[in-house]
Formats: structure tokens, sequence, C-alpha cells
């Protein structure tokens, strides 16, 4: 490990120095005692925090491609680039990063510091097990490039920002060609869909046919699908038929499409962002899914963002919360969440959940920690290397009445994926007690990296930051 930035030649690594710069002078300029913070103006997480009036660090100049080595399938860029903007550079070589989330304006240094995921999981892991490079603004004001193996690398990953900021990446590539064939295949029970992801983890097929992407809905404990990606540099099905790409930014939606359509076709950009124009299915809250608001909705605000600020604005004015009052409806508790079960426990969830939640459908992604440099557990998130886990998400609200406040049914989901020996995302709220989640986030371990490179407390903790929302 060492201090310091790279110094290559080239325009974009100059514009990226003087970006750092304007880092570093504006976490100089902080009081000795101020937290910090980024200043920014986007946000992918779901955990409402304590307000601050402490000014935040200057992230200007941080969000772009520093450039892109096609021969290495290498590419160097900026912790606040968003996918969208690293997608646009590296499609023009026929590359992508190796997992793309699925959301526009996540950002590379998010996705790693939050653990991104996405259907190419199963195969190439997590965002942070591409990454062969990396720079981190710490909380003592300083730059340290740091490399897998590295104690501080190594405690990046679901860290979100207690350790400090990437502010430069350096990550694999993979090979792309122009389109994705889809195949939707049902299952009428959960066991039955558990077993053929195992089949086509082990096989990397089905049916005979290369299987590049693997995610799934499970719209009903009876009907459930997973949905395999097989890249192509033709315009064709898996059967070979010739089809036009569809189009998921316009009147039609993709998840519907799963059930009416057993195969697809889309560009390799669009399968990309195929769920980002609805949100999943969650653009339905603010009515965009009638097709006469959809004809009207602008195309450009059909994008994950947008509901995003929307949602900002009922928590902000609480909107809906008003309605629900004035309808004598029971208050609703907001139920955001995505949790890693172990495969074989896959079928105890989505029983559990249906008899506990009631929420439908709900995202399944499965995916494969490829583990540290040496075959090692990640310990912020220690994950089984080799280990098949599955990604359930659901996202919306519960009918729970004047305890809503308290997260009954949070609280509940974290104890039954606790006890199923998963793990659950914090990205969005989280009611752990101060044991039980150093136990599951390697508090102790944390704590020790962070007196390295944060000795003031400059940097809020992860657990301050997951559970005390500050």
């Amino acid at each position: 490990m060492r201090s310091g930035l790279r110094r290559p030649t080239g325009p974009g690594w100059a514009t990226h120095e003087q970006a750092v710069a304007r880092l570093q002078a504006s976490y100089a300029a902080l009081e000795p005692t101020a937290p910090v913070r980024l200043a920014k103006r986007t946000s992918n997480l779901f955990r409402p925090r304590h307000a601050t009036q402490a000014p935040g660090l200057d992230v200007t100049g941080l969000d772009d491609v520093i450039e892109i080595d096609p021969r290495r399938r290498t590419a160097q860029v900026q912790g606040m680039c968003t996918y969208e903007r690293l997608v646009e550079r590296t499609l023009v070589h026929g590359l992508i990063p190796a997992v793309v989330p699925q959301l526009r304006t996540i950002t590379l240094g998010g996705a790693v510091s939050g653990l991104g995921i996405e259907s190419t999981s199963f195969r190439l892991g997590l965002p942070h097990e591409s990454v062969l490079e990396m720079d981190v603004f710490t909380g003592a004001g300083e730059v340290v490039t740091c490399r897998p193996g590295d104690e501080l690398f190594d405690a990046f990953p679901n860290s979100y920002g207690s350790l400090g900021y990437a502010t430069r990446l350096e990550i694999r590539l993979e090979p792309v060609p122009a389109y994705a064939a889809l195949r939707h295949v049902r299952f009428d029970d959960a066991a039955a869909l558990t077993a053929a992801v195992a089949r086509i983890v082990a096989d990397r097929s089905w049916a005979g046919v290369r299987v590049d992407g693997l995610d799934g809905v499970a719209f009903a404990p009876d009907e459930l699908y997973l949905t395999l990606a097989t890249w192509s540099d033709v315009p064709r099905l898996v059967d070979g038929t010739s089809a036009a790409p569809s189009d998921y930014a316009g009147q039609e939606i993709f998840y519907r499409s799963i059930t009416e359509r057993p195969a697809d076709l889309l560009t390799l950009e669009d399968y990309l962002w195929r769920w980002d124009a609805d949100w999943f299915w969650c653009s339905g809250a603010f009515g965009v899914q009638h097709p006469v608001v959809r004809r009207l909705w602008p195309r450009r605000w059909r994008r994950s963002d947008v509901y995003h600020r929307l949602v900002g604005l009922d928590e902000r004015f609480g909107v809906v919360e008003r309605l629900d009052r004035r309808a004598g409806r029971p208050r609703r508790e907001r139920v955001v969440q995505d949790v890693e079960v172990p495969l074989e426990r896959l079928p105890d969830f989505l029983a559990w959940f249906d008899r506990e939640v009631g929420m439908r459908p709900v995202w399944l992604c499965p995916l494969v920690s490829l583990g540290t440099r040496d075959g090692a557990r990640w310990p912020i998130y220690p994950l089984e290397p080799g280990d098949v886990y599955v990604n359930v998400g659901f996202w919306g609200t519960v009918a729970v009445g004047p305890d809503a406040p308290e997260g009954p049914v949070n609280r509940a989901i974290e104890a039954e994926v606790h006890r199923l020996g998963g793990h659950k995302s914090l990205y969005s709220e989280a009611f752990y007690d101060r044991a039980t989640f150093d136990a599951l986030y390697a508090g102790p371990h944390l704590a020790r990296v962070k007196s390295t490179y944060d000795p003031h407390g400059r940097l809020t903790t992860l657990y301050d930051k997951a559970v005390r929302r500050r």
C-alpha cells in the first residue's frame, strides 16, 4: 500500500488530479472537529438520516472516466462516476464493467463501498471483486492507494464511507456483443426454481444454451420466473428466429413482459437498464404504468432517479401518510430491502415472507462471491466464497398501524435472514442492536482499520450511518 496519486500522462489524469486537489482543499477548510461528508446531490440510499449543517467535501470533477485501455480491458474511473456514464464510454469499445448494477445513477464508488449486484453476479461476483486498484480519500485527509490484499482495500466493501471515499478505481472490463437474447422460464414453486439456479450456476447453461446473465422474479408462490440472458452478435432469439429489439423505456413495461413473452431480444445497452425505466415495478406508485399517464410522462423522466426524488419529496412532506390518515387507513411501514440468503434456504425464506410480509413481486438475483485475493471472505460482508446465494429484493410498504415507526416488519426480516444464515444490505433502514450488528458486519475489525485511516474519528461509523441514521 502506498500514499499519494499515480501520475501518468494524459488530459484525463491532469483533470483528475485537479479534482482531487479541490477535494483536499475543501477538507482543509473544515473545522478540525467537523464531521466529514460528501457534498452529493444524488443518492441511491434509502436510509433517512439526521440533518447536519456542516459543509460537505467538494467532489466537483470526480464523476467521469479517466481513461480506458481496450487492449488490457481495464478502465480508470473516478469514484463519483455513474454507471450510466461509465457504460456509455466502455460500450464504444465493446466492453462493460464485469457487474453493472441495474440503476443508471449508482456510482462506481458507491457500488464498491455499498455492494452492487446484477445478473452477471452468478459468474463474476460483486462489483468490488473486479477492482484492481483504488485510491481512497481517508478521514485523515490523505489519498491512499490500495490493492486486493491490502487491509484498507479488503475492508472497504460494505463500509459505506466509514473508511473513506474512493476517488479513483481501476476496474476490469468484460467484452460484450450488441444484443442480449432472453428466455423467461416459469417455475411453479420455489424448490423447482432453486434446483434450476443450482444447475445453471454449475453448468453456465440451460437446455444446452449458454447463460451470460441470470435473475428472476417471484410474482406469486406458484408463479416464479428465471430470466436467462445470452449475449449475441446478431439480432435474433435463442432459437435462431430473427427479431427486432424490444423497447421498455417507451410504452411497454419490462417486468410485465416476463409473464407475457417466453423469449425476447434487447440491445445490450437496453438490457443493462431494463429495470431502470420503471425502477423495477415501483413506478406504479406514481401512476406511471397507466397507459394514459405513461403516454404523457416524458421519456426522459422514466428513470429511477426521478422516482427516487419523488419518494424524497413524500418523505419530506408526508403526503401519503396524511392521505392515509384522512381516509382512515392504517399507518404503513416502508419495507425497502435487499437480502442475501443461501440458495438452499430460498424456499424457506419466500414461504416465510409470503406468510409474514405478503409483498409481491420480489426480485431474485443469484450470486457467487469470488472472495478476497487469498480466497477468504470479505470481512465486512462475509459471504462464503464459492457458495451460491440469492439476493431477494422487495420495495414497498406494508399496512402496520401505530407501530409502524418502530419498524416491526423490517425487524422481523432481519431476524429471519439472520436465522437462515444470510446477510442484509445496509443501503436502507436497519434496526440491529450494536452487539448483533458488530457480529454480522465484523465491527471490531472495521473499528481497527478505521482507527488507522481515520484516527480522529472524522468519518461517521458504519453503525451510526446504518442504524442511528447519522
